[in-house]
């Protein structure tokens, strides 16, 4: 019997993988401060329509621009750790199915800890 199952992607932080998640943060970021600039750009043409509650708009538009700076901060944040982090460290990266053959007799735990340790974009080695 065949099932599907979530296996763990381990990166190992390399001086490339660093500049590599360093960069993916930063572009984050300036999309989301992007965002905000749109946003206040978008309020500030819909409270000179007229018949429209500048209170709504203020309060609608001021929540969206208020969860980007959160995740401005969170960037922040995780910029901030990836800095400490030491070359040679693992970080898990991310999470993807796996179809794996189920057999009576398997050992379930030796199909639950699967995870695939990449190195630079390259399979280093399959942990079971």
């Amino acid at each position: 019997m065949n099932i599907i199952k979530k296996v763990l992607i381990k990166q190992i932080v390399t001086e490339k993988s660093k500049e590599k998640i360093y960069g993916n943060f930063h572009n984050h970021k300036l999309r989301l401060e992007q965002e905000c600039q749109q946003l206040l750009f978008e309020k500030r043409k819909l409270q000179n329509k007229p018949g429209v509650s500048k209170q709504d708009i203020e309060q609608r538009f001021q929540q969206e621009i208020n969860n980007r700076k959160e995740k401005i901060k969170l960037v922040d944040f995780k910029i901030d750790q990836l800095e400490s982090l030491e070359i040679g460290s693992e970080i898990i990266e991310n999470e993807v199915d796996a179809l794996v053959e189920v057999e009576i007799g398997s050992n379930w735990n030796d199909l639950e800890s699967q995870a695939i340790v990449i190195k630079d974009d390259i399979v280093i080695r399959i942990e079971k």
